[in-house]
């Protein structure tokens, strides 16, 4: 996955794992269409340079701007962002403004999770929108393409194995084998 600061850049170039949606993990809850969201970074991305880039570039694309024409004045969402294991996490939560279990009791405010989750792990960041020079590349990356390719060595590596016995087996039943008796039963009676 791409997501570009446009039309100067940065971008960033994303590997996206674990996806879940609303409808795996049946998750109750919703958020009206046009309406604002409050998008939340873990305190992580300050820490390095590149995440603070992912988090210029994550506000420039989910945050709604105060005077946006199409959004409505409320807000019932907040994406948040967290930064654990060089990988970045998403989840979108509703704000709940009442219990739904005391329906006329306080006003409470809680969160529910409506969905969708994922993880995301920066390959690389360029300095350009969609190109550029390389500014971050992540060294311990292994592309799904890699890590196939090793499992396929890994079992060709069994095999390889299981042959070479049978050729041991082979020449070593070769080397017990016993010359032929002249007073064998094939030779006496033939």
């Amino acid at each position: 996955m791409w997501a570009a600061k446009t039309p100067n850049g940065p971008s960033i170039k994303m590997h996206v794992q674990n996806i879940h949606t609303m409808d795996e993990l049946k998750m109750t809850g919703n958020c009206l269409k046009g309406s604002r969201g409050i998008v939340s970074f873990d305190k992580a991305f300050d820490e390095t340079q590149w995440g603070r880039m992912v988090k210029e570039v994550f506000t420039q694309i989910f945050g709604v701007p105060p005077l946006a024409r199409r959004s409505k004045p409320f807000i019932d969402h907040i994406l948040t962002f967290s930064l654990l294991d060089n990988k970045i996490w998403f989840r979108n939560f509703q704000v709940m403004e009442k219990d739904p279990e005391q329906p006329n009791g306080p006003a409470q405010m809680s969160l529910v999770e409506i969905g969708p989750r994922f993880v995301l792990t920066p390959i690389k960041i360029f300095e350009g929108a969609f190109n550029g020079a390389t500014i971050f590349s992540n060294p311990e990356f292994v592309s799904p393409a890699a890590a196939r390719m090793e499992v396929r060595r890994s079992k060709g590596e069994k095999y390889r194995i299981r042959k070479g016995v049978e050729s041991e087996r082979s020449s070593r039943r070769e080397l017990r084998r016993r010359p032929e008796d002249e007073l064998a039963v094939s030779k006496v009676f033939s």
